[in-house]
């Protein structure tokens, strides 16, 4: 059964001690404002950019080495990780709801179900 899926979402992955100056380091340098998760302070927004691609700030534990990530976002995430293993990726972390992976370099990124309503279905790719 075909699902679908796209790249869409750069995370910045900050321990506590850069998390205030990566934020705003990232903030400044974009010109989009932070807006704070209020559910949840290790959250914040920078805000969406082209083709509706989100940047968003997490502060992780301590210990956690700064990074990027990206999200994959997917109407079937099971089927997404399926695909992107035979493309060569890992499951790293079974998250609950997502799926952490490497890719075949060892970077980091998630599989994760449908965020961004509206522009899911504007960008993304159909996979058979």
């Amino acid at each position: 059964m075909p699902h679908r899926s796209r790249l869409s979402i750069l995370l910045l992955d900050l321990p506590p001690e850069h998390h205030a100056a990566g934020r705003d380091f990232w903030s400044a340098a974009t010109g989009h404002p932070v807006v704070p998760d209020t559910a949840d302070a290790t959250w914040s927004s920078l805000g969406t950019f082209a083709d509706g691609f989100h940047l968003e700030v997490q502060r992780t534990g301590e210990g956690t080495p700064p990074r990027w990530h990206v999200d994959v976002e997917t109407d079937d995430v099971e089927a997404e990780v399926e695909r992107l293993e035979g493309l060569g990726a890992r499951r790293l972390a079974d998250m609950g709801r997502f799926w952490q992976l490497t890719d075949p370099a060892g970077l980091v990124f998630c599989v994760v179900g449908v965020q961004t309503g509206e522009e899911f279905d504007r960008h993304a790719t159909t996979w058979p």
